[in-house]
């Protein structure tokens, strides 16, 4: 019998969500591409993964925005935005913390979610992952942007034809019954449309997660097939060299989609873990988050204070505070500090960090102020609820080499914003001063 479908607001948009199990621990399952919470269980790997994490733990699984039974939207959802919708998808069934498992294209979001909130996140299952799409100097796998554009295209005209969805399915499980192509075809033909797909296939060709996951903090499992033929199992053994301390299992399995049977050994793999990181958990207060750091200040402050005298400078920085903190409240960012006329913030998601740079600069300006500001993304060390290291540091020295005006990110902060609609005019590269090598800047436009 099908589990009850239910419904998580985020935001404007209903994230359809089911709950099986009652074990001690919670498990997010993190779906591929296209997924279908109630067709999942009429396709024998899935439904296997699904009924054997219940019978150990509660298991939540969702459908992404804009697939399965979820709403539509306009536009490509951007991991953050999707990070969202994990929170409130966990929030609803009543899960403070939760290992994830992501599974495929759920690699790249359960990732960056734990490395963003270690507090919520007991472990991290990645199946079948990678930590970039497009092959790059510094990553020898993959297609290259314009083989991945025509692929897309290629694959646009072909989805809107008879037998796609089954011949996709093919591709991804040599091997499987006629049975099982069929009910992954039918999940894939009913998750999502034509259209969304050419979407979500042109956001995912810009992910890059490489700086995000040394700050991955909490136990961590990469599994992979060796015969996996739509992502080469170097990309996973490369993905679990990336995490501190993960352990990395490949199994000699054909495909990327595991047959009923053949996805028995990854899931005794997944129990193992989950089973030990459950026992070995501790309640663990987390001392380092994946943090997006925004550092603003006031551009000629000294000699705007020497025309304005003590009190004008004063009454003008209280209304430039009162700008910064409402700006700041709107996007969930967090003051850390403020000295003088600079701001010193902090935000859970890097879109909403540039969004918020780009508003704070937009309402000081009708104050006759220009700010300069600067963002970076990465590792942050909490200490007495202070937060510091060398993301910090490296988001303070970007905000230095911006202009009046400008809104200055570094290429960390660029890649983790794919399909959020933000455009970027790249800066070209600088040094630094304090930090190791050089640094491409980008500023938002």
């Amino acid at each position: 019998m099908t589990p009850e479908t239910r419904y998580a607001r985020s935001g404007e948009v209903s994230i359809a969500y089911q709950v099986v199990g009652d074990g001690p621990f919670d498990v997010v399952f993190v779906p591929p591409t296209v997924s279908h919470v109630e067709l999942s269980w009429h396709v024998p790997n899935i439904r296997a993964v699904l009924e054997k994490l219940a019978t150990f733990a509660r298991v939540i699984h969702f459908d992404k925005r804009g697939t399965g039974m979820s709403d539509r939207v306009t536009g490509v959802p951007s991991l953050e935005v999707r990070m969202d919708d994990v929170r409130a998808v966990m929030d609803a069934a009543g899960s403070e913390r939760a290992a994830l498992v992501g599974w495929s294209e759920g690699v790249a979001l359960s990732a960056l979610f734990a490395a963003t909130y270690p507090d919520r996140t007991l472990g991290l299952v990645l199946y079948g992952g990678f930590a970039r799409v497009l092959r790059a100097p510094d990553y020898p796998w993959g297609k290259t942007e314009a083989e991945m554009l025509r692929m897309i295209e290629e694959d646009r005209s072909a989805s809107e034809q008879p037998g796609f969805a089954e011949d996709i399915a093919r591709s991804g499980m040599p091997g499987a019954s006629q049975e099982e192509v069929l009910a992954v075809a039918e999940m894939f033909h009913r998750g999502a449309s034509p259209g969304a797909l050419e979407a979500l296939s042109r956001m995912n060709m810009q992910t890059d997660i490489r700086n995000v996951l040394p700050a991955i903090r909490v136990p961590s499992l990469v599994l992979h097939n060796t015969g996996d033929r739509w992502v080469e199992v170097e990309r996973g053994r490369d993905l679990a060299g990336r995490i501190p301390g993960a352990t990395f299992v490949e199994f000699p399995i054909e495909g990327h989609i595991p047959t009923g049977s053949a996805v028995e050994p990854i899931l005794d793999e997944i129990t193992r873990f989950l089973r030990a990181t459950w026992e070995d958990d501790s309640e663990r207060e987390p001392d380092r988050v994946l943090a997006t750091v925004l550092f603003t200040d006031i551009v000629g402050s000294t000699e705007r204070m020497a025309q304005l005298g003590d009190a004008g400078w004063r009454e003008l920085l209280e209304r430039h505070h009162a700008i910064v903190r409402a700006q700041l409240a709107r996007a969930r960012g967090r003051e850390v500090d403020t000295a003088g006329d600079g701001f010193f913030a902090s935000f859970d998601g890097p879109a909403r960090a540039v969004r918020c740079a780009k508003a704070i600069g937009d309402g000081l300006r009708e104050l006759g102020i220009e700010v300069r500001s600067g963002l970076h993304t990465g590792e942050c060390e909490i200490v007495d609820g202070k937060m510091s290291g060398i993301a910090v540091h490296t988001g303070a020295r970007v905000a230095a080499q911006a202009g009046p005006g400008e809104v200055l990110v570094s290429s960390t902060v660029r890649d983790l914003v794919a399909g959020s609609g933000l455009e970027f005019e790249d800066r070209g590269v600088h040094e630094l001063k304090g930090i190791p090598g050089e640094w491409r800047l980008y500023a938002a436009v």
